[in-house]
């Protein structure tokens, strides 16, 4: 079991964050949504307060341009339990939970989207879930309310493929609403659009993970920010993923493979042409082998180096960040009788 995430009840709430350390922090990314904004405040406050659960909002605006930015300077002079980072333009979904992350100070570390699609209402029902032992909890949008065509089935067609490439089998990749403990998210770093495989990530660092259905609704204010034009960048992230959890402290077994394997069969296409061209007396020059043999040798080349320049990426990654290839869970030492 972890640590719990619930606050003693004798401690004071004073309706917003502790001095120093929140029990629950909550990520919203946030891009043009000034009309859904203040009624997702309200929403996060009324179901955390209710719960008495002492915690503290970051909504981080991904460079909006409706007016998002200037709601949320508002909203962090009058409400002491909120939090606005602004980003300087629109860097994208992923680098606002990234900022997010960073500024957060909870415990616990739960995302949603700011449209209101989520419901706030679950993420105490989130909380007990990650309190069972869990250090990830995600969301799983049973009865989603979007598009059949447009939306649920390449979300179903994706989810199935990442299931199967990464090996950690959820229903609902796609959902924002997630909680996390939060030394997990410091151990994960976040580049190009990977925010959609933080299970995955979560996964290759030991994290358990469960998974739990949540509401969701039909979006009352504004447009989706998400389109079919989203299925690139996610199979490129995906063979990201896909290399991180196999080869990432051991690139060389793939490349060193790979180039092995392509240098001996140019070496036996060679081998067997210089036979036929010396003791048969056969034109080689002609054959499309003998480029085919040329390719492979230095195809092979080109890779084994490849795999020697990844490993000391590799250990350069690992050694300057001081960032061990292992993590613990917990230690057990044994129990000393003085008596």
């Amino acid at each position: 079991m972890g640590d719990s995430v619930l606050i003693p009840e004798n401690l004071a709430i004073n309706n917003g964050i502790s001095e120093t350390i929140a029990a629950v922090a909550v990520v919203v990314p946030i891009y043009n949504e000034v009309e859904s904004l203040p009624h997702l405040i309200e929403a996060i406050a009324t179901a955390l307060t209710a719960d008495k659960l002492n915690y503290e909002i970051i909504c981080v605006d991904d460079g909006s341009t409706d007016g998002s930015a200037q709601l949320l300077k508002q909203l962090a002079q009058t409400r002491s339990n909120i939090r606005a980072v602004l980003l300087r333009r629109n860097y994208g979904q992923t680098a606002a939970m990234a900022a997010g992350f960073n500024y957060a100070r909870g415990r616990v570390i739960v995302t949603l989207d700011g449209d209101l699609q989520n419901d706030p209402a679950d993420i105490p029902r989130l909380l007990a879930k990650l309190d069972e032992g869990y250090d990830l909890v995600s969301g799983w949008r049973k009865d989603r309310k979007d598009a059949a065509l447009t939306r649920l089935l390449p979300s179903k067609m994706a989810n199935w493929l990442i299931g199967r490439v990464t090996g950690v089998n959820l229903h609902d990749y796609g959902c924002s609403l997630k909680a996390y403990r939060s030394e997990l998210v410091a151990d994960m770093n976040l580049y190009g659009e990977l925010h959609r495989f933080l299970p995955a990530l979560a996964f290759i660092e030991g994290a358990r993970i469960a998974e739990l259905p949540v509401r969701h609704h039909a979006r009352k204010y504004g447009r989706s920010k998400y389109g079919l034009g989203r299925t690139f960048r996610v199979l490129m992230d995906l063979l990201t993923i896909w290399f991180m959890k196999r080869f990432l402290t051991r690139p060389m077994h793939v490349f060193g493979l790979l180039g092995l394997s392509s240098m001996l069969l140019g070496i036996l296409l060679g081998g067997y042409l210089t036979f036929i061209k010396l003791a048969l007396g056969v034109s080689i020059g002609h054959r499309p082998l003998l480029i085919l043999a040329v390719v492979l040798l230095l195809t092979g080349i080109q890779l084994f180096s490849f795999g020697l320049l990844a490993e000391l990426l590799m250990r350069t990654y690992h050694e300057s960040q001081g960032r061990p290839i292992y993590r613990v869970r917990e230690i057990l030492e044994p129990i000393v009788n003085n008596s």
